[in-house]
């Protein structure tokens, strides 16, 4: 179960860096119950932006966070950015993070993004992204057993 897998990971990191529910909730902005349910396996498995939190608040591997809560299936180890699906087009591949990794300007609204800010970028869009694939892998699975067997 991918939420346990999860939640053992959250423990075993936040234990390592010697913190308690209550120092990574204040941390994290999350409530400690929310942790706990997490670390307990009581609680699904969390957003892409509550596991930023928790990574940045552990500073701890986000792709590892990640991939244990079954957004990235399959990476090895891998960073998100390095994981491309075997669909993926040569254009796929060319888009959007590449042109989030070049050094020439990038703007939004005008205003121009340093590379921290592309990187948030980046961690973003690839959260929702498998967020919005491991989604539609529910789906396929609900609309292909419609009577729940």
């Amino acid at each position: 179960m991918v939420e346990n897998e999860f939640g053992v990971l959250l423990k075993q990191i936040r234990e390592q860096k010697g913190l308690t529910i209550n120092q990574l909730a204040e941390a994290a902005g999350i409530s400690n119950s929310q942790i706990s349910r997490m670390e307990n396996g009581l609680r699904g498995i969390p957003k892409a932006p509550t596991i930023r939190k928790l990574a940045d608040a552990l500073d701890a591997s986000y792709g590892e966070f990640m991939s244990a809560a079954g957004y990235l299936e399959g990476t090895d180890g891998m960073d998100a950015a390095e994981q491309l699906p075997a669909w993926a087009t040569s254009k796929d591949k060319r888009d959007f993070k590449k042109m989030l990794e070049e050094d020439g300007e990038l703007m939004f609204d005008g205003i121009p993004l340093d590379q921290e800010d592309k990187q948030r970028i980046k961690d973003v869009l690839t959260g929702l992204f498998w967020e919005a694939k491991h989604m539609n892998k529910r789906k396929k699975k609900h609309n292909e057993n419609p009577d729940g067997r």
